[in-house]
């Protein structure tokens, strides 16, 4: 087997590939001599076939698999002798063939970059903190006492912030339609729980009396049979009760499992500022990412850019469909919009790359434990349907990567961290949530791509020993953003 580069160009390679015609002779010979020996056909003892019998049957196929695995080998030796690293699967086609000739192919393909990490240790960077605020605490009690809030019957008519105690029947021209009716109903009046004016109708009334309720149905009402018209419901208003919070005391910290006001308390406090770490996390990751992408600045292959670029066009198509457009798009012509999306894709590239790079360099890994703790959180949002969350990833490898992916890089984020000089600054919490990009973005809607794309602060690296961004779906796009 010879094979001759015949094209380098940045990070493209090309390949010329011979195989000798008596190799694959040899090795067409040798897998009809191995098929002779096991195969049966009728008048024959196993193994006793001619091998013309043989060669007549099965010479063609035999053919074709030795022409696919020499070409296998063949690409396989030019990338494993040269310590190639592709960066996507090579490209092979065949160039000349006929039987009793040499067998030529090419194999085109990319390559990784070498890539020589900046000194992690000149990069500094500020990191924001902030404490709970003690009236978040004190809303998040009040909240909670309104959640758990009792009521008591009241001899006068009822008022918005009421609870309305009602029988109804709802009726379309007449005639009752299924799901509209109920007894002994404890509506809310100011909730928004039924259908808009229904509840303005009931202020006023009092025990006894009886309603009829005149509405329309929204457009976008669920039920496609009833959005948009009108209906009709008798209702019987059987008590008006006035609804009270529940004292902030022992007793509500007890309602929702803990033992003591100072306990619920803290346990909110501990919400609000794991909440607060997670937003001073989030941005001085996208200071860390900003100061990467500045400090770095080698080839990337081509098709990955574009493979990402497709990606986020597609994404940005979607969002146009459904009238969604970026602020700061709007007023471009579209070549100019995809040149934006484009360099997007070029630094997400780059920055996968380059956290993957540094990850594999320093034994970054993600152990089992990594894996369980997130499936477990992931579990988390479906509640009740937890074993289904476990038995799709169990069964689905691609999403197990997706999950592994980001695990992956904010294990690389907090190594790269780690080295950097980072100094806390405390702030307000206010000023923790405020994002300067979108205020900044708000203030002047002509921003260029750069400060209004937060997209671009999330370098989304392969899991590690890959070199290639990781796809995440569209449903997590704040996740995205570094948010």
């Amino acid at each position: 087997m010879q094979v001759t580069e015949t094209n380098t160009d940045g990070l493209k390679r090309e390949y010329k590939v011979v195989v000798p015609a008596g190799q694959l002779a040899t090795r067409t010979e040798d897998r009809l001599a191995e098929i002779a020996r096991t195969v049966r056909m009728p008048g024959f003892r196993p193994g006793k076939v001619p091998m013309k019998i043989v060669r007549q049957k099965y010479g063609p196929s035999v053919v074709g698999e030795v022409l696919e695995q020499a070409v296998n080998d063949g690409a396989q030796s030019a990338i494993a002798e040269r310590n190639l690293r592709p960066a996507a699967q090579p490209k092979v086609e065949i160039t000349a063939y006929a039987e009793g000739a040499d067998l030529e192919f090419t194999v085109a393909l990319e390559v990784l970059p070498d890539i020589a990490p900046m000194d992690f240790a000149s990069i500094t960077l500020e990191r924001e903190k902030a404490a709970a605020p003690e009236e978040e605490v004190d809303d998040t009690l009040a909240r909670l006492a309104e959640r758990h809030e009792s009521s008591e019957p009241v001899g006068r008519a009822a008022k918005e912030g009421d609870i309305a105690v009602i029988d109804f029947v709802g009726r379309q021209d007449g005639i009752e339609f299924p799901g509209g009716s109920a007894q002994d109903y404890q509506l809310k009046l100011g909730s928004g729980t039924f259908i808009p004016g229904f509840e303005d109708q009931l202020v006023g009334k009092s025990a006894g009396e009886e309603v009829t309720v005149s509405v329309t149905f929204p457009d976008a009402y669920g039920n496609g049979e009833l959005a948009g018209k009108p209906a009709e419901f008798s209702v019987t208003v059987k008590e008006v009760r006035a609804a009270a919070p529940s004292a902030v005391d022992d007793e509500l910290a007890k309602k929702v499992g803990l033992d003591s006001l100072e306990a619920l308390k803290t346990a909110i406090r501990d919400e609000i500022v794991r909440e607060l770490n997670a937003l001073a996390r989030m941005k001085v990751k996208r200071k860390l990412l900003d100061a990467l992408a500045a400090g770095h600045d080698f080839p990337v292959p081509g098709s990955m850019v574009e493979q990402e670029f497709e990606a986020i066009w597609k994404q940005v198509a979607a969002d146009r469909e459904q009238g969604r457009i970026d602020p700061t798009d709007e007023g471009k012509d579209e070549e100019t919009v995809k040149a934006d999306y484009r360099a997007l894709a070029e630094r997400r590239v780059r920055l996968g790359l380059l956290l993957a790079d540094v990850g594999r360099a320093n034994s970054v890994s993600v152990t089992q434990d990594d894996l369980n703790k997130a499936l477990i959180e992931e579990a988390r949002r479906y509640p009740g349907q937890e074993h289904l969350v476990f038995q799709y990833y169990k069964g689905n490898p691609e999403a197990l990567d997706a999950l592994r992916a980001p695990i992956f890089e904010d294990k690389v984020i907090d190594f790269i961290l780690e080295l950097a000089q980072v100094t806390d600054k405390e702030v307000a919490a206010a000023d923790l949530r405020t994002d300067p990009d979108e205020a900044e973005a708000e203030a002047k809607p002509a921003k260029k791509a750069a400060a209004k794309k937060k997209a671009a602060d999330k370098a989304e690296p392969a899991d590690e020993g890959e070199a290639k961004p990781a796809k995440k779906p569209a449903a997590k796009k704040k996740a995205d953003k570094g948010e």
